[in-house]
């Protein structure tokens, strides 16, 4: 504690004991780095300055500034925990750890750095950067994610916690973890634990933590159509039940594992007035479990589109929120001084 008092970053949630600034900067931070997160931290706080403002925002407004972070369904559940807090707790944050974690996309990590750095509630937290913190001081070799290994952490941290300050004793560990005790090239020099890291003694900081392999990535081949009618291009909602749901895209179809079109299919798809088609961009996108090998086609159709699209322009797509391969190729395609008049 000591150590992060005088070491510790200069970020805009620091130092605020308002539970809707720490929440927002907790679900925004999730599975991002701080660079990348602090902007959007910024825009949401600016947009939405307390819990009730955001609550009466529509859907596609929030995704539309989420637009970019990735993990949508991270957008989708701020929303409906901020409609929760507005409902049930009357637009007051809650302060009970069991209240809190009742909120939509909020775990126990969440839940206790909220409770811990808002209300001073004992409530140790588990992240990343805690789990390989204390895998490393105390030479722990039960990798992270097997089964009740986050019982066995968790235990270790709740024993640490100084419960007379969980919340700056909380922000210490986590900083530690973020700044010092890195996943690759730690910088053991700048530890104030370092004369007590089993690691360290033991020659095994690029063993641990041990992590189980249990990713199996799925490869997806997507078909995406730039279809110009009138001036004007077609884009389509996407449904509930997989990735982007909620969010905005081209007309697109699927195909098996060799990733080919069928011209049939897509005159099935698109109508029997489509022009021609013709590739414009390839582009692959990794997910967390999921890699996506996408095309881009170009084509032009005499009549309005069916299967559920809707038209627009470039002016108007800004008001839709778009998957990040989508908002990269229109970004690009239609700054093009041939593509549309403008």
């Amino acid at each position: 504690m000591r150590w992060y008092k005088e070491n510790q970053r200069v970020l805009p949630w620091r130092g605020s004991n308002d539970p809707y600034k720490i929440w927002l900067s907790e679900i925004i931070m999730q599975q991002t780095r701080v660079a990348q997160g602090t902007p959007y931290y910024l825009k949401f706080l600016e947009k939405y300055p307390h819990i009730g403002s955001l609550a009466a925002a529509g859907e596609q407004e929030v995704l539309k500034l989420w637009q970019g972070l990735g993990y949508y369904s991270r957008g989708r559940n701020l929303l409906k925990a901020a409609r929760q807090v507005v409902s049930v707790f009357k637009g007051i944050f809650p302060e009970d750890y069991m209240d809190v974690i009742k909120l939509k996309g909020v775990g126990p990590y969440t839940a206790a750095a909220i409770v811990s750095i808002a209300f001073k509630k004992p409530y140790a937290v588990l992240d990343g950067n805690v789990f390989r913190v204390i895998a490393r001081i105390y030479g722990i070799e039960i990798p992270i994610n097997a089964p009740g290994a986050r019982e066995i952490f968790q235990g270790y941290a709740d024993r640490l916690l100084d419960k007379k300050d969980p919340g700056t004793f909380n922000e210490a560990m986590m900083e530690l973890g973020a700044m010092v005790c890195l996943p690759k090239k730690p910088l053991c020099e700048s530890c104030p634990l370092q004369a007590g890291c089993s690691v360290r003694e033991n020659n095994m900081l690029s063993v641990l933590p041990l992590k189980l392999d249990l990713k199996k990535v799925r490869t997806r081949y997507f078909h995406y159509f730039f279809i110009e009618t009138d001036g004007k291009f077609a884009i389509r909602h996407r449904q509930p039940g997989d990735i982007w749901q909620g969010l905005y895209e081209l007309p697109m179809i699927e195909t098996d594992a060799q990733g080919v079109l069928n011209i049939e299919n897509a005159k099935n798809f698109l109508g029997e007035g489509i022009t021609f088609l013709k590739p414009l961009k390839r582009m692959v996108h990794k997910l967390t479990h999921q890699r996506l090998e996408i095309i881009f086609y170009e084509g032009d159709m005499p009549q309005e589109t069916s299967n559920g699209t809707l038209l627009t322009d470039a002016k108007g797509l800004k008001q839709y929120p778009l998957p990040k391969p989508l908002e990269l190729f229109l970004n690009d395609y239609l700054c093009k001084p041939d593509t549309l008049s403008r």
